[in-house]
């Protein structure tokens, strides 16, 4: 997180908050609409402040700051003061999720190597692992196709971050599309299978945090069912179709 995100975040709400009613005494109920607007911004603020690692900040101080803004008071604090304070909590909030970030690489990696020595597990060359959970005879995608699966993602503590089960749709995507574990995976499936995914960080999101429910260096595991494979992408299978020759006409 950089410096400007935090005073940005506080300067945004310092902007919505003095566009609100805010001559209205705030209360439990938040029933005005600037009552829910407010207690909504700082809410969303808080959130994200708290998922950078900025979970130990002082809210009061920070309800402070807001008012004397608000009510055009001086600051406190000196800008120099203001700037080494930034810099020390993101210092520490860096570490936190650096020894997080360590900690869950490790986690993932303990998890496979048990893992591994289970009956049924198949670790592939990439260090994918795979079981199957229902046998099928049916087609196997190619990484040009697209296919109609269900799936439920976990992560190793069986946590679930994702699933198209519990929202009773199945989804439809490019098989090259996706992460590298499931690019593998699903070529490996045949339709009506099922399949459960153990994928190693690397073949997932890696250092990267792609929603505040997958932390970085995560080891995830997918149960995935191949439903149907829908052919090439619409345009691929236009610019297939533009470019195959033309049948000739009998005379």
């Amino acid at each position: 997180m950089k410096l400007h995100r935090l005073a940005a975040s506080v300067a945004v709400l310092t902007l919505v908050l003095a566009g609100c009613d805010n001559t209205a005494e705030v209360s439990s109920d938040l029933k005005t609409p600037a009552q829910k607007a407010s207690y909504g911004i700082g809410l969303s603020m808080g959130k994200n402040l708290s998922q950078e690692g900025m979970d130990d900040l002082d809210s009061q101080a920070v309800a402070l700051g807001i008012e004397d803004a608000l009510t055009k008071k001086d600051q406190r604090l000196s800008d120099d003061e203001l700037m080494e304070a930034f810099s020390f909590l993101q210092a520490r909030a860096q570490e936190r999720m650096s020894a997080l970030n360590d900690a869950a690489a490790k986690t993932g990696a303990d998890f496979l190597a048990e893992n591994a020595k289970r009956d049924g597990v198949i670790t592939t060359e990439s260090g994918l692992q795979y079981e199957v959970i229902a046998k099928a005879e049916g087609a196997q995608p190619k990484v040009s196709d697209v296919v109609s699966v269900h799936y439920q993602g976990t992560l190793v503590d069986g946590s679930v971050f994702d699933s198209s089960i519990e929202r009773g749709e199945p989804v439809e995507f490019p098989v090259g599309g996706v992460i590298p574990g499931w690019v593998e995976g699903l070529q490996l499936m045949s339709v009506g299978e099922k399949y459960k995914f153990y994928i190693p960080s690397e073949l997932a999101y890696g250092a990267q945090s792609p929603t505040p429910a997958i932390p970085a260096n995560s080891t995830l595991v997918f149960e995935v069912e191949l439903l149907d494979i829908i052919g090439l992408p619409a345009t691929d299978a236009a610019d297939l179709e533009a470019s195959e020759p033309a049948e000739e006409i009998e005379e």
